[in-house]
Parts: C-alpha cells; sequence; structure tokens
C-alpha cells in the first residue's frame, strides 16, 4: 500500500512538471513571436535606418597629445594646439611645461639644463610669438 501511494505521488509529481514545463514552453514560444512582431533585423535596414540608430562619440574630437621629454600632455582646442605646432620645438615644450604641466621655470631650466632665467626669457618670447599668430588669424589676444 505504501508502494502504490508513492507511486502515485511520484506519478502526479511527473505530471506536475510535465505540466509547467509544457506551459514554459507555450509561454516562450509565444514571447518568440511577439519579438518577430516587433523587432525588425539589423541586416534588413537600409544604410539611413542604420545611421539614425547609431551614435558617434566625440568625447576627444578636439584634445590634441604633445609628447615633451616622454610626457604626454593634452592641449584641448584645435585652434589653440595648432598655434602651438606653430613654434618651434624647444618654445613649444616650454609653453606646455609651463602652462599645461604646471611646472615653474626653476624645474623647466633643470629638464634642459639651462637657468631660469633663459627659460623665463624664451616662454615670454613663445609667448610673443602665440600673440602674433593669434593676431594673424584675427582673434585678440585678450579675448584668450
Amino acid at each position: 500500500m505504501k508502494e502504490n501511494n508513492e507511486k502515485r505521488i511520484s506519478n502526479q509529481f511527473g505530471a506536475f512538471c510535465t505540466r509547467v514545463l509544457k506551459n514554459e514552453a507555450k509561454n516562450i514560444h509565444k514571447e518568440y513571436a511577439n519579438r518577430r512582431k516587433h523587432e525588425v533585423s539589423l541586416d534588413s535596414l537600409t544604410q539611413d535606418q542604420v545611421l539614425q540608430l547609431s551614435a558617434n562619440d566625440r568625447y576627444f574630437n578636439n584634445q590634441h597629445i604633445f609628447n615633451v621629454l616622454d610626457k604626454e600632455i593634452v592641449v584641448v582646442g584645435n585652434f589653440l594646439a595648432d598655434a602651438i605646432r606653430q613654434l618651434p620645438q624647444e618654445k613649444r615644450d616650454i609653453i606646455l611645461l609651463s602652462y599645461f604641466a604646471d611646472m615653474s621655470d626653476n624645474e623647466i631650466g633643470k629638464l634642459f639644463n639651462t637657468y631660469q632665467q633663459a627659460i623665463n626669457r624664451r616662454r615670454l618670447k613663445s609667448l610673443k610669438l602665440l600673440k602674433d599668430y593669434f593676431a594673424k588669424e584675427g582673434i585678440k589676444w585678450d579675448d584668450m
């Protein structure tokens, strides 16, 4: 009697599991059918539709990296980067280290193995060259 009861319970549990799995399979098939109605394959989209759905990151478009004595210095702004590129290498390095790496004339002088006063003069000459470049391009130095 006990065996019959266990067999009946086992059969009932098996039937219950089978019913749950069949219902879950039906739900999955319904969900897939619903998705097929509302979703479109990317292969079937036109080029214009793909472009409407896409996004382009522009975070670093106007950032320029200058290498100065194995240091990477980032300059933001296309016009400013172009102006700095116009400078001779040594003057460019002094401007970048001074204004973008926050180094003092004394620290820069030690890197270039020269005096602080020489670095100061070169930095001022570099600023004059930048000012002239901006004037040539029609930008007032005071506006910067």
